[in-house]
């Protein structure tokens, strides 16, 4: 350790003195005594499991329900419709406050389908006082349920009775929420048939033969298979089918 001295002398000078201060080692006490341990004397630890009570709980099956075999062929009066009509003449606005899972409502939306045409259409698609339709098909032009993404439009359609549609083309709105919601089948035609028949005329629609028959005037006609949306529509719709494909898993209790 280094002592610093200091002169106050008109010509200071400073001084180091350096003291040293005896190092100890360091070593064990002998008043302190460690007791030995033999390896022999340490015993491993065992783990025994507690015991497990059953608690109950729902389990989930995923497996696919299987149904009937469905009939593939559509019979009665068909009702035809010209290009381009839209969600506002299947279905008026006023009437989208109707709720379709809601049973007394869904009937309701029956008695409202196709109740947005022009006065041009001088057959209505529902007779006055009826809630239902007499026309089981419908055959229109191009661009059919065009307009806003309502699925009101198919929902009304298929409450009022309405089995398929057979248009020249769809809008993929409209097409998309028929599949999704199961009600209708939207089927599409080669050639312009909604110019070859008339509103009253009896025709049957083949699906499993995509064949559409006018029984009226004798003539048949070619369809575009209707694919991988026929058995969705079958079921009644997206999650019907899911869960009858077993890609929704079905809640049993155990």
């Amino acid at each position: 350790m280094a002592a610093i001295s200091l002169s106050l002398s008109p010509n200071p000078s400073f001084t180091t003195t350096t003291t040293h201060k005896p190092s100890h080692a360091l070593s064990t006490p002998t008043f302190l005594k460690f007791p030995t341990v033999s390896p022999s004397t340490i015993k491993s630890l065992t783990y025994a499991p507690l015991p497990q009570t059953p608690t109950p709980c729902a389990t989930f099956s995923t497996h696919a329900v299987a149904s009937p075999t469905p009939s593939t062929t559509f019979h009665g009066l068909c009702y035809v419709l010209d290009d381009n009509i839209d969600t506002d003449q299947i279905i008026p606005a006023e009437y989208l406050t109707l709720v379709p899972s809601n049973p007394s409502e869904y009937k309701k939306l029956e008695s409202y389908a196709l109740c947005g045409l022009p006065d041009a259409h001088s057959t209505r698609f529902v007779d006055p006082g009826k809630t239902k339709s007499k026309y089981s098909i419908i055959i229109a032009g191009s661009n059919f349920g065009c307009g806003s993404s309502r699925e009101h439009a198919p929902v009304a359609l298929g409450a009022a009775g309405v089995a398929a549609v057979v248009a020249e083309s769809y809008a993929r709105i409209f097409f998309r929420n028929s599949v999704a919601t199961g009600e209708v089948y939207p089927l599409e035609s080669e050639v312009r048939v909604c110019e070859e028949c008339k509103t009253g005329d009896v025709v049957s629609i083949e699906l499993s033969e995509s064949r559409l028959i006018n029984h009226t005037t004798g003539k048949e006609y070619t369809l575009k298979p209707i694919g991988d949306a026929g058995p969705v529509i079958r079921t009644g719709g997206i999650f019907a089918y899911a869960r009858e494909a077993g890609m929704i898993p079905t809640l049993t209790s155990s």
